[in-house]
């Protein structure tokens, strides 16, 4: 169950280097992470406002590699690593052609209106591959 984002780089994400800057990373992951929930069929506004259920990042472990640069095609790749009744945790990677410059594995949790942990969308632990 993987997903690939394309994506290029822009002269504001980067510092004064020339390099994009650490956080954008972050962003371009979320951005591969919101795409592959799209791809497994799941509307993340339709399901806050039919069950009240949005997600959030729990925790995540990140490697900077190497640097990506103004105007780089970058391509993030997002594979679910596995998924429990109440979280997924997935595995992603931003590469410039075939060299990883970025990983990271991110464990997200599904909330209520209230902030509050709940079960995944049955929807969502639907279209997710068993074990």
């Amino acid at each position: 169950m993987s997903h690939h984002l394309t994506l290029r780089v822009y002269y504001e994400d980067t510092d004064l280097a020339g390099f994009v800057y650490y956080a954008n990373y972050l962003k371009y992951i979320e951005r591969g992470r919101s795409e592959w929930m799209r791809a497994t069929g799941i509307d993340q506004m339709r399901m806050k406002e039919t069950s009240g259920h949005v997600f959030a990042v729990r925790h995540i472990e990140a490697d900077y590699l190497r640097p990506a640069r103004f105007d780089d095609l970058l391509t993030v790749v997002t594979d679910l690593s596995h998924a429990t009744a109440a979280r997924i945790v997935v595995d992603q990677q931003v590469l410039r052609g075939d060299e990883v410059l970025f990983s990271a594995r991110v464990t997200i949790v599904s909330l209520d209106g209230r902030g509050r942990p709940v079960r995944l969308p049955a929807a969502l632990s639907r279209a997710l591959p068993e074990g």
